[in-house]
């Protein structure tokens, strides 16, 4: 065992979850469940991935917990905000994503945690409709009843470190704007000025979260933290940040599936991607404008594996411009389905000598079961990075998210190949471990 260089995981991590639906109170229940032994933490990597570290003869197969000091789920406090009054308890019984006998054994830990107000604006998210919220707030004193909740709960709950995690409703669509999104001073002097177009208020989360040295994580396609300005005062203040949207259900499968075509040198003419949803998220994307916010995230995934500049033959046709392959998604909102998500993938791929051939998936997959080891692996991996001293945007943590970060100011591209992606999370260990970061990223 080398000795890693990050500082250790004393005390208690508080993990403050803006949002308290169905993701959010099963993150939760499946946490408080894993300690006691009364459930298995299934899907998340911290807890199950094993890793090589060292070559040849020192190759070791390593849980990543026996590579890098992390938060022990023993270690873990709970808090959030939500629109609505609902303790965790009540919210994971309305979510029903869980059945009552998992839920139950933690019952009271969950009826503790209790949301605060939110810091709420009705355009940004039109079909929710709760009143437990910080009224008649600017956004900068938005920003200021953050600081003074995150300060709070630190200190009642006797937490070394906190993290914020979004895991709430995706937000209406921002659109990067140069004046107030790219310089620190233009942002602090537009949330002050409580411009409501361009401030949204998951920005307002995420100003506090790193202001009070907390790092924060983007679980939804919003405009947040995907701005110069957040990247300027992540670095000032030495935190990370990661993000954006969840990587669950037809993403994952994208992610993962489009490398066997480009490996394979198939071509594609198509992929078509839709599914249902009925949970809290399902209606808040039946608005077009929030609709709008996550579709941008999901066509982004494709654009970067299966390229027509590199590959024209294979890729470079099936729109109207014959340039690239047709790449359609859509989301519907269909309510007996709640949180057990269905996704269909038509890809119409070629062959030999240009002859079609099609591939269909269908994914039944249960939307908040996916996220919960997301949740887990992000804060932990968060936390621990903030300990490493690594701040501003963690590129590593890409694997678990469908629109990672990058800085597009300076042309760089996103990485949205599935196992490139595994590879930076792997070396990111690694390093922090005290190994070679040995493998290469083709």
């Amino acid at each position: 065992m080398k000795q890693s260089t990050v500082a250790p995981a004393q005390g208690k991590l508080g993990i403050l979850v803006v949002g308290c639906g169905a993701v959010s109170t099963t993150f939760m229940t499946g946490v408080l469940m894993a300690r006691k032994g009364l459930a298995k933490p299934v899907g998340s990597m911290t807890q199950y991935d094993k890793m090589r570290v060292g070559r040849g003869a020192d190759a070791k197969y390593l849980h990543y917990a026996d590579i890098v000091p992390l938060a022990k789920l023993s270690d873990i406090v709970f808090g959030c905000w939500d629109v609505y009054p609902q303790n965790a308890y009540q919210a994971a019984m309305y979510a029903e994503v869980l059945k009552e006998k998992d839920i139950e054994p933690v019952r009271d830990e969950l009826e503790q945690i209790v949301p605060m107000k939110a810091a709420f604006d009705k355009n940004y998210a039109k079909r929710l409709d709760g009143d437990n919220v910080k009224a008649e707030l600017t956004r900068w004193q938005m920003v200021e009843a953050l600081r003074q909740d995150i300060r709070q709960f630190k200190a009642e709950k006797g937490c070394e470190r906190v993290v914020v995690l979004w895991a709430a409703s995706t937000e209406i669509y921002v659109p990067v704007c140069e004046s107030v999104h790219y310089q620190l001073s233009d942002l602090e002097a537009a949330m002050k000025a409580d411009d409501r177009e361009h401030i949204a208020p998951s920005m307002c989360y995420a100003y506090a979260a790193l202001s009070e040295g907390a790092p924060f994580i983007m679980g939804a396609p919003n405009t947040t933290v995907d701005i110069p300005a957040m990247w300027q005062l992540a670095e000032q203040t030495k935190m990370p940040i990661a993000g954006k949207d969840f990587k669950t259900g037809q993403t994952l499968v994208k992610s993962g599936f489009a490398p066997i075509i480009g490996t394979r040198c198939l071509g594609l003419s198509g992929w078509f991607s839709t599914n249902i949803l009925g949970n809290r998220d399902g209606l808040v994307l039946d608005e077009p404008a929030n609709f709008r916010t996550k579709e941008v995230s999901k066509l982004s995934t494709l654009e970067t594996i299966l390229k027509p500049d590199v590959q024209p033959d294979l890729y470079g046709h099936g729109n109207d411009e014959d340039t690239q392959y047709y790449h359609k998604v859509r989301i519907n909102y269909y309510p007996p389905r709640n949180d057990n998500k269905e996704g269909w993938d038509n890809i119409d791929i070629f062959g030999w000598m240009g002859y079609p051939m099609q591939i269909k998936i269908n994914f039944l997959c249960r939307d908040s079961i996916l996220a919960a080891p997301l949740c887990l692996d992000l804060c932990l991996l968060s936390d621990l990075a903030a300990r490493a001293g690594r701040y501003g945007i963690q590129r590593f943590l890409s694997f678990f998210l469908k629109s990672p970060m990058h800085d597009y100011t300076q042309g760089e591209e996103a990485v949205n190949h599935l196992y490139q992606q595994y590879t930076m999370l792997k070396n990111a260990i690694r390093e922090m471990g005290g190994y070679e970061p040995d493998e290469e990223i083709d």
